[in-house]
């Protein structure tokens, strides 16, 4: 956006979609502006009085820096606007987020002019998104003697900027809104297929409900029947937000039912209450928390119980479920925040404490966690600039600490990188834990707005503490038109300057990388006590333990190189027994998830925890495929304990791969990938000097529960089914539903196939090579009876292949292949009966760009099944995504149907599926 004129023209093509003027973030068009502002009879002056004043992004914009001026202008007495006062000019300073807004008001603090310096000083007590540079000169000016800055550094030091916000009000109505039945995925809060939109809230916040226009009326009308309370959303006999962190479900989900955050920044609304009877997905749940809302565990339907106290079950052995209160749309409730309960009426519902934890009412007070997560820096700044001890204001974090009780893997990781903690303290599980983080991961379809984020955090480059941070383009790799043309290079410019290595170069010196971006941060962690912070909820690591998180808290991450979370307890799984030569590792992992619920009678102890998985012997490329499908178990995170020499071996595959990334040309100016090398050859030296052995629990740790998985048990490929036609609604579309091939009788009609995504690895690709090779030389040709689309996750992998053959292979058999000179434009509508080589990324699994027909029987080695992702309902039939592994899915496309038994076995006759054998060495300390 250029002129003015340029601004007018999309504002009129907006309106014609219901949409308001776009905030303005471009210098050039706010100083044109300003410009019209200044002359008293210009045509245009009042609306660009409303555009400067309502309508600029806030933070490290390029519009902002040119607002703040201009402010500072007035205040000063060198412009003149009848409407904006220099009073009025603080208050618009005091909402602008750090950046250039803080600069303005530190040289007017420090300015000559005392009055104003006074002025100043009072919205520099309100702001927290302060930096280094910004430190510096408080710290310096506060030596110099300067007792105004004295007069801040005491407010700071008390967290006044805390302390004086309202407090959160002891009740808040609310009325209830059913989103769906069982799970909800965050994509109907924000559909995949939506994600070029993400930054734009405004249009973004049309595809609500996946542009469901009756139930977003229905809102509407609910709201506007009850303008005195808040809705919430609602998952009636599900988990709210499974899928992903996903920070525009929640941004959507507050623009309709939240509370405004400014009355100068548009479309930025906080504070969204949501609840699911299983409450919310972890990693969503944080996302609540980011924006100040309330995410609530309802469990408002419970297990039946008979006179004996026994659970009752259905034909099926399924729980039956009883309703414990009614939350039907248009009921009031009340949440009291000081009893934390939720109340209907008189009548109280269920505690709620969980909800309104000390951490998280603050959180609520201050308007998100940034501003808490900011302001307990600047608190120990200000105090320890003072030289006094910072008054205790925030709530002190929970440490849990159990004298003579081992740490499980996650607890040994938590304390090493823990900061601000009691010294000489050991924390146990349920600790509130602030720490370091090692690696950060930014994916492109959120990462608009991650860098959003940081330029409203008023962010401008990389912490130091980080060794090592990524920006993917892998959730854009399939299709390369026009709405990832306009995004994706800003993206790319936006982070490399910042300091990330990126997938695109900006100054095209190197190819651009299409990598699934959990690939590449499981090739960069070079560290088994990392802690990996990624924006998609699939950042699971082989090595250390990974969180999938919200954009904004990757923004947080990258801009100050810390996380801050409850230590979680840990669910321990080993295996034994001894695996089919035919069975596949994803067998292994969809298996784990079966024998788990049958363990625990249908409960998902996975849920909300960490998995420690004694893979042992695997190296990190197969474990990957255990620690990625965790997402689909619910766990908040997993860690992989393997044995010295296997770990060794992963860290050899890591560096040969990041240095191929050096060789391409993709380090930095501060050479991170160099620094990543030479991390890792230090941690192998101190493996096999035996100085640090690979990362293991403690004999006498504590787990919250404890699985072992019979691979005797094993007979026949898993598959994970969505079990679309399921009388109970909330039995669709989760993950639990695991049945063996033999359930479908060889005659399930396949409609197409997909191999990729983050689940295969090398190994997968040369498993299609050779079954190819094995079923032409069985029937004499390859004939495919539903169309097989592959996307390898790397680049590496595909050169790999190259170098060893396999590739000609798949392109013997292939009808098409990717050309990164000439990549797709548009997504495919049509799929032939031949196999598709595409180019390297999430492709299908992803459900943004390429999508299988409507109606479609989809065999995947995807990890997503949620309605509409890969595939959306026909009008005759539902769509459905089964998951299984690369040989199940190869063998149904060449089939056009499910296998039985002996055609797999024979399609894997002298295959080498997998070689995991349980390690027959002790993996605890």
């Amino acid at each position: 956006m250029n002129t003015y004129q340029d601004y007018i023209k999309e504002i009129a093509e907006r309106k014609n979609q219901g949409l308001h003027p776009k905030p303005i973030d471009d210098a050039a068009l706010l100083s044109e502006i300003i410009s019209q502002i200044k002359d008293e009879d210009h045509t245009h002056r009042e609306d660009s009085l409303k555009f400067f004043i309502y309508n600029t992004l806030p933070g490290t914009t390029s519009a902002a820096g040119v607002k703040a001026k201009f402010l500072k202008e007035i205040i000063l007495g060198q412009s003149a606007v009848s409407e904006i006062t220099p009073a009025f000019a603080f208050e618009l300073l005091s909402h602008m987020k750090g950046g250039p807004s803080i600069e303005v008001l530190l040289d007017l603090t420090l300015g000559n002019d005392s009055s104003i310096a006074q002025e100043a000083a009072k919205v520099l007590k309100t702001q927290v998104f302060l930096y280094d540079a910004d430190t510096a000169r408080l710290e310096e000016a506060y030596k110099k003697g300067n007792a105004i800055v004295k007069d801040i550094l005491e407010s700071y030091a008390n967290a006044e900027f805390f302390t004086k916000l309202p407090e959160v009000d002891e009740e808040i109505q609310i009325v209830t809104f059913i989103s769906g039945e069982g799970d909800i995925s965050t994509d109907l809060l924000s559909p995949g297929a939506d994600a070029h939109s993400r930054s734009d809230r405004e249009l973004h916040g049309q595809c609500l409900f996946e542009h469901n226009k009756d139930m977003q009326n229905e809102l509407s009308v609910l709201k506007e029947k009850h303008p005195d309370k808040r809705v919430m959303l609602i998952a009636e006999k599900g988990t709210m937000g499974v899928g992903s962190s996903r920070m525009s479900g929640v941004n959507n989900v507050a623009l309709w039912t939240g509370i405004e955050s400014s009355p100068y920044v548009p479309f930025i609304n906080i504070a969204p209450v949501i609840a699911g009877t299983n409450g919310i997905s972890p990693i969503f749940l944080t996302t609540v928390g980011v924006t100040g809302g309330i995410g609530i565990d309802l469990k408002n339907w419970v297990k039946k119980q008979d006179a004996d106290g026994n659970t009752v079950v259905n034909a099926d052995g399924e729980p039956v479920l009883e309703e414990a209160y009614s939350v039907a749309t248009g009921t009031v409730l009340t949440i009291n925040t000081k009893k934390k309960k939720l109340y209907n009426g008189d009548q109280e519902l269920i505690d709620i404490s969980s909800s309104l934890t000390p951490q998280k009412v603050e959180f609520i007070k201050a308007g998100g966690s940034y501003a808490v997560v900011f302001g307990k820096k600047l608190q120990t700044f200000a105090a320890k600039t003072l030289g006094i001890e910072a008054p205790q204001v925030y709530a002190p974090s929970k440490e849990v600490s159990i004298e003579g009780q081992g740490l499980t893997a996650v607890e040994k990781i938590f304390n090493k990188n823990a900061v601000g903690i009691t010294p000489g303290k050991t924390l146990h599980a349920g600790s509130d834990a602030r720490v370091e983080v090692n690696i950060v991961g930014s994916q492109d379809t959120t990462g608009l707005m991650t860098s959003q984020e940081l330029e409203a955090m008023a962010a401008t480059t990389i912490s130091p503490i980080v060794d090592g941070a990524y920006q993917s383009g892998c959730h854009t790799a399939s299709v390369w038109d026009d709405k990832s043309k306009a995004n994706i290079p800003k993206l790319m410019r936006f982070m490399n300057d910042f300091g990330l290595i990126t997938g695109r170069d900006p100054k095209g010196v190197y190819h651009a990388m299409t990598d699934v971006i959990h690939k590449v941060l499981n090739d960069i962690t070079i560290d088994d006590w990392a802690i990996i912070i990624g924006g998609d909820s699939h950042t699971r690591m082989s090595k250390g333990v990974a969180f999938g998180a919200d954009s904004g808290t990757v923004a947080l991450a990258l801009a100050t190189g810390e996380a801050t979370m409850p230590i979680p307890q840990s669910v321990k799984v080993t295996f034994k027994g001894k695996m089919r030569s035919f069975m596949d590792f994803r067998d292994v992992v969809h298996a784990t998830q079966q024998q788990m619920l049958k363990q625990f009678g249908g409960e998902n102890v996975f849920q909300g925890r960490i998995i420690e998985v004694h893979i042992g012997t695997l190296t990190s490329d197969q474990a990957f495929t255990f620690t990625d499908w965790t997402a689909e178990m619910k766990a908040k995170a997993s860690i992989c304990i393997s044995e010295d020499e296997t770990l060794i071996e992963s860290l050899e595959i890591a560096k040969g791969r990041i240095q191929i990334m050096i060789e391409k040309g993709m380090d930095n100016q501060k050479q991170v990938l160099q620094g990543l090398v030479d991390k890792a050859n230090d941690r192998i030296q101190e493996i096999q000097s035996g100085e640090k052995p690979a990362l293991r629990p403690d004999a006498n740790a504590k787990y919250y529960a404890e699985v072992v998985v019979d691979l005797d048990e094993i007979a026949e490929p898993m598959i994970a089914d969505p079990d679309v036609n399921n009388d109970d609604v909330s039995k669709r579309y989760t993950h639990d539903t695991i049945r063996p091939l033999s359930y479908y009788g060889g005659d399930k009609k396949v409609d197409l196939g997909f191999v990729g995504s983050c689940m295969v690895h090398k190994g997968d690709m040369k498993i299609l090579a050779q079954m190819l090779k094995n079923i032409e030389s069985q029937q004499g040709k390859v004939e495919f009876k539903a169309p097989l689309v592959v996307a390898p996750p790397t680049y590496n992998i595909v050169d790999e292949l190259k170098a060893e053959g396999d590739w000609e292979v798949l392109q013997k058999y292939s009808g098409f292949e990717f050309d990164d000179d000439a990549p797709k434009g548009e997504a495919r509508k049509k799929y032939e009966n031949m196999l598709y080589l595409e180019r390297p990324g999430c492709n299908l699994c992803m459900g943004n760009q390429e999508k299988a027909a409507p109606g479609d029987t989809v065999m995947a080695t995807s990890t997503r099944l949620f309605q509409g992702r890969v595939v959306k309902d026909s009008n005759e039939k539902k769509g459905e995504s089964l998951l299984s592994s690369t040989p199940v899915v190869v063998l149904s496309t060449v089939l056009g149907r499910t296998p039985s038994m002996k055609e797999y076995e024979d399609a894997v006759d002298g295959i080498v599926l997998t070689r995991f054998a349980p390690s027959n060495k002790q993996l605890v300390r």
